[in-house]
């Protein structure tokens, strides 16, 4: 296993995390057992952070990771989020801050977390509150390390200036370099750590789907996606991600590689990457997983791939914020979530 440094965390974190979303339904059926032996394979082959989230299942992410980690929890980087879910929306309040942490140390089974993020920009509250209350729970010993997901630059910017922001989490893959272009260079110059999810886009860049996959019901990209998404599971937008898949396929197959770990690799190939996380369901998927470390994507495959992008017009970096400067100037932030 790689580890690359967390930010100013002092902490080493493994280049494959562990993404939990799964594990609270929303992406069909699960067999429990099958996540517990996952998870434990998974810290068996290195992998040392586990992301879940209260609002994944209404806590049912953060029951089974307990389960599944049990005596081993001191093994790992434990991370969770708060501040969207069952209660009432949007929600990052001095309140909810301290009844969301002891709801999610009770769910997993622990004294503290080992990094506490808001999973969504509360614009109702302001930042200096929100930040105000994780600091106190830091000082609390409920969690070691605190950050944002899914916060925009310049809303990053202000939390900033009320307390230090040790660790950011974004969506990053192929189809969604967004944060690529606007939010790493902003984490570099901070050195902020960073965590990605989506890293396979949400199982497209598995490379299973064909263009006539129907989703069960209780999974939500049945629904096409969202804004977050980039709506990549729409009637239309699908089946064109299809073919570009199976175009991004061949190259990775002229690699020697399957694209999972080619697409996977890619993420990990951004300097300001700290871990890069991918969900997986059976032991299996977490041992094909490794095949995307130990090795270094070429620049010429990387300008083939950007060539399927732009044979099938995908704008893999939709600008959601308007204009930022490279001073990061403050705007007004454009509502790009659901």
């Amino acid at each position: 296993m790689e580890y690359r440094e967390f930010g100013q965390t002092g902490l080493k974190v493994s280049a494959i995390g562990f993404g939990c979303w799964e594990l609270g339904g929303g992406y069909g059926s699960i067999d429990d057992a099958e996540v517990v032996a996952a998870v434990n394979r998974a810290i068996d082959l290195g992998i040392n952070c586990f992301d879940t989230a209260q609002g994944y299942g209404k806590g049912a992410s953060e029951r089974l990771l307990a389960r599944a980690l049990g005596p081993r929890r001191k093994d790992v980087i434990l991370v969770t989020k708060f501040g969207i879910g069952y209660e009432q929306g949007r929600d990052s309040s001095k309140e909810m801050v301290h009844r969301a942490i002891e709801q999610s140390l009770e769910m997993l089974n622990t004294d503290y977390v080992d990094v506490y993020l808001v999973h969504w920009p509360d614009r109702d509250t302001p930042f200096e509150e929100t930040m105000g209350a994780l600091e106190e729970i830091v000082q609390a010993g409920k969690t070691r390390f605190v950050g944002l997901s899914n916060f925009t630059p310049p809303e990053i910017a202000r939390c900033m200036d009320a307390r230090s922001v040790d660790v950011l989490q974004y969506g990053c893959n192929l189809f969604d370099r967004r944060h690529v272009k606007w939010t790493f260079p902003y984490a570099e110059a901070n050195n902020v750590g960073v965590m990605t999810y989506g890293s396979l886009a949400y199982g497209l860049l598995a490379g299973a789907f064909t263009e006539d996959t129907v989703f069960e019901d209780n999974d939500w990209r049945r629904r096409g996606g969202s804004n977050t998404t980039l709506r990549l599971f729409e009637p239309g937008i699908f089946q064109r991600n299809v073919r570009a898949v199976n175009e991004l396929k061949e190259i990775a197959a002229g690699l020697g590689k399957n694209l999972p770990h080619m697409a996977l690799n890619w993420v990990l190939s951004h300097q300001a990457v700290s871990t890069a996380l991918v969900g997986a369901r059976k032991p299996e998927e977490v041992e094909d997983n490794m095949g995307a470390l130990g090795w270094t994507l070429d620049e010429d495959t990387k300008r083939a791939i950007d060539r399927v992008f732009a044979k099938y017009e995908i704008d893999t970096a939709p600008n959601k914020w308007g204009e930022i400067d490279s001073k990061w100037v403050d705007i007004d932030p454009v509502e790009w979530a659901e």
